[in-house]
């Protein structure tokens, strides 16, 4: 089974956004953060800090939680492509018995 690419959770910062009709700037303000850094995570720049999700829960909505999960299943699928396993061994003969 193809496993789908999940959505960078700036994807959906910036979706809020439009709908809103508000602009990059006033949500930053209603953030208190920096337009530049706002910009960085709805164009998929940087990651979503636990810091950040508290702020986008009050903000924007949605838990902090919910903000993180999205962040870890995007950052979980990308590394499991970046990751070579080949050159890994597994301590036991169970692998993935931790996981």
């Amino acid at each position: 089974m193809k496993q789908h690419t999940p959505p960078h959770p700036g994807t959906l910062v910036a979706d809020n956004i439009a709908a809103l009709n508000l602009s990059l700037h006033e949500v930053a303000v209603a953030l208190n953060v920096s337009s530049s850094r706002l910009q960085r995570i709805t164009k998929q720049q940087i990651a979503i800090s636990p810091e950040m999700a508290v702020r986008l829960s009050y903000v924007i909505g949605s838990s902090p939680e919910w903000w993180l999960r999205m962040q870890d299943a995007y950052s979980l699928y990308h590394a499991k492509q970046k990751v070579d396993l080949s050159r890994l061994k597994p301590l036991s003969t169970a692998q993935g018995s931790n996981s």
